[in-house]
């Protein structure tokens, strides 16, 4: 396999959106880095990453535990498509922040991010994951919008599939 999703997930919407993700992608790969740690990640090539936001702003505790790990690995030459939850309602000034931590290093570290999304059908004030109006991926949230959840899945796995399950090793 060259393509798998990495999650963290306290609530467990972040693990229910992971299994979406990997069924819409035909089944790939799921992991839960507060089990796996940091450990398969350079296995592959083609990557999704799950990044829960918590308070203000701030990564879910399982990616904190990784992150000086996560910070060494060298993503030079993999595809990376990230998505975030967030609560816009609770949160408006930090919304989907966390998602914006992963995106500077993955950039830092030479990935090609795919899978930008449309701020549109969202309400908040501010947020690091949005870079040149569009967040960094593709942003969830349950608290507020969980109707929307499944297409914005589906619409996010549809744009982004090319890239990481048919990309050219």
């Amino acid at each position: 396999m060259t393509c798998a999703i990495f999650y963290a997930s306290k609530s467990g919407y972040a693990k229910e959106v992971a299994n979406k993700i990997s069924f819409a992608l035909d089944e790939i790969r799921v992991f839960d880095i507060g089990v796996t740690g940091s450990e398969y990640i350079s296995d592959y090539k083609h990557i999704i990453f799950g990044i829960p936001t918590w308070d203000h702003g701030q990564m879910q505790k399982d990616w904190q535990k990784i992150w000086d790990d996560f910070k060494h690995i060298d993503f030079k030459g993999k595809t990376v498509a990230i998505f975030g939850l967030g609560d816009q309602k609770k949160y408006p000034d930090e919304f989907a922040d966390a998602m914006r931590y992963v995106y500077d290093d993955l950039t830092k570290s030479g990935a090609t991010i795919v899978g930008f999304t449309s701020t549109q059908g969202y309400q908040f004030n501010q947020s690091k994951a949005v870079v040149d109006d569009k967040f960094v991926g593709l942003v969830i949230d349950e608290q507020n919008q969980p109707e929307l959840t499944n297409i914005r899945i589906k619409n996010w796995t549809d744009e982004i599939k090319a890239d990481i399950l048919h990309a050219t090793s």
